[in-house]
């Protein structure tokens, strides 16, 4: 076999033909070849060519944080042009702000489907298969019954479907996601020797970039990568190689180092990719004593010592750091959707990298253990519940954010909290002798009569023995078979003007009423969640 070729990504661009299937190992701006996607852009706009591409990533990818730096985009920004791309097939959106519009505008088709579910996509693709089934987005907006994952009109009324239900697959409901027919594989590594064998040092996640170069392999196609340097062979030992350079067809140096971004809008940072080690004694980012940081502290009683435990998008992320304030970041592994195990999450742009990580499964692999059951707790974005109990976390405020990974790993979880403000978009609170104050209310309801997508069903979580809290600043909801019950609310806040009036259903309030939430939550220095986990004991 011939080795990979040497070649620019103003080249690399001109490879690509009208109608290519693109496949792209990203999880944020971390995996993503830029100068490649820049040079595509730039062809496209100079002659309309390529045009009519289908594109597909599974965790999100972008770089909103530095969106339009220096007069360019990033990642896959420079993809959504009107007539450039044609169908768009991914599990996150946000990251990407002229993509959302685009898909929000109807000019591209967009099918929004589970991250995990998308990674095992392409493994069943990588051995000559045509997709997956999985039970994943059963009774949600992925199911086939409902819009099969389909975000826009250009994708209601294609004639090419990505989601099947199976009403009676031996014994069980299916659903079947049928993956594009992969010809282009793009990524980035660290390094290449002349083999084309590629290493990835200087990422912070372990990306499913031999599982694309594989599916894309199998369907005939060419895999292109995006590398620092190239280095002679036998420099990178064997077991730092993450594609072997039989699947590398063209290799591209970048020449625009300051461009590449690690996470979704920062520059490399060792402390991510376990050459170095930071101090998280008191906790990796801190936060700010208000309402969010008591909803943190609330959800974070709930953790089992012992536990192995995810915090997804958004608050969650921010758990990692109040355990670590408390002087409990070795009780428990943590682990993040990108397959980051060990050490103390990230928040912010910096989501899904680990300060002092321990290990970095591959993502693909990494969601076999989710879908297997073998999460244990798992804390998630509160976006909007409506009165039966279910999540819509992926069309917030009529803007497309993408599903993501919590599709596979809420409904898996054995124990799922999913924690935010009781209201959005403005929200002010804080902290006032031991109580709660809200300074200025939120203009967004987020416990509503009905909910535009279901990202999460309740009862077939409850059905299946697991235990649900739903937490906020002001108060805690029971998940239950009946609906969500008001299990305690916040020293300072008025029941009916702060929390009934502003929901748009009534939940079911226990005989005597809610209980306080603990009075500690609502001093600045606590210090007592070591002491309460213990008393709970291990799982």
């Amino acid at each position: 076999m011939a080795k990979p070729k040497v070649i620019t990504a103003k080249e690399a661009a001109y490879l690509i033909n009208d109608g290519d299937n693109i496949a792209i190992a990203t999880f944020g701006a971390s995996g993503t070849p830029e100068e490649i996607l820049m040079e595509v852009e730039k062809r496209f706009l100079d002659t309309g060519h390529p045009k009519s591409i289908g594109y597909t990533h599974a965790a999100g990818g972008g770089g909103f944080a530095v969106t339009k730096e220096n007069g360019f985009c990033r990642c896959e920004d420079h993809m959504a042009h009107t007539g450039l791309m044609e169908r768009w097939v991914c599990s996150h959106a946000a990251c990407s702000d002229f993509l959302t519009q685009q898909l929000m505008d109807n000019k591209i088709a967009g099918w929004n489907l589970p991250l995990g579910t998308l990674l095992q996509v392409y493994k069943d693709q990588a051995r000559g298969m045509k997709g997956t089934l999985s039970k994943c987005g059963l009774d949600t907006f992925v199911d086939a019954r409902w819009d099969g994952g389909a975000v826009n009109q250009l994708a209601k009324d294609s004639k090419e479907q990505f989601v099947e239900y199976f009403p009676n697959f031996r014994g069980e409901e299916m659903l079947f996601f049928k993956g594009m027919e992969l010809n282009i594989g793009w990524m980035r590594g660290t390094k290449a020797d002349k083999n084309g064998n590629i290493s990835t040092d200087k990422e912070p996640y372990n990306l499913e970039m031999l599982t694309i170069a594989q599916a894309v392999r199998a369907n005939g196609g060419k895999v292109f990568v995006q590398v620092e340097e190239i280095v002679e062979n036998g420099t990178i030992h064997p077991k730092m190689v993450k594609v072997p350079g039989i699947y590398v067809d063209y290799i591209v140096v970048e020449t625009q180092p300051e461009r590449r971004l690690s996470t979704v809008g920062a520059k490399y940072n060792p402390a991510f990719t376990g050459e170095a080690k930071v101090d998280v004694s008191t906790g990796a980012d801190p936060i700010k004593f208000d309402g969010v940081k008591v909803a943190l502290r609330r959800t974070a009683m709930e953790v089992p010592l012992g536990a192995k435990a995810n915090f997804g998008l958004g608050m969650p992320q921010m758990v990692g750091s109040i355990l670590a304030e408390e002087g409990l970041s070795d009780a428990l592994t943590l682990i993040s959707e990108s397959g980051a195990i060990g050490g103390v999450p990230a928040a912010g742009v910096n989501f899904g990298a680990h300060y002092n990580v321990e290990s970095l499964s591959d993502q693909g692999d990494h969601f076999n253990f989710f879908d297997g059951g073998g999460l244990e707790f798992g804390a998630f974005g509160l976006g909007e519940a409506d009165k039966n109990g279910d999540m819509n976390t992926s069309l917030m405020s009529g803007v497309l954010k993408g599903v993501g990974g919590f599709m596979n790993i809420a409904a898996t979880a054995r124990f799922a909290v999913f924690v935010g403000t009781f209201t959005a978009g403005g929200i002010k609170t804080h902290i006032e002798d031991g109580k709660l104050v809200i300074d200025k209310e939120g203009k967004f309801k987020k416990f509503v009569n009905h909910i535009p997508q279901n990202s999460f069903s309740l009862k077939k979580a409850v059905e299946g023995g697991h235990k649900l809290l739903y937490i906020t600043e002001r108060c805690v909801f029971t998940g239950t078979a009946e609906g969500l019950l008001l299990s305690e609310i916040a020293p300072g806040i008025d029941l009916q003007t702060q929390i009934l009036d502003q929901m748009e259903f009534m939940p079911i309030i226990p005989e005597g009423g809610p209980k306080l939430m603990a009075a500690e939550l609502f001093q600045e220095n606590w210090g007592g969640l070591k002491a309460y986990l213990e008393a709970k004991g291990t799982i």
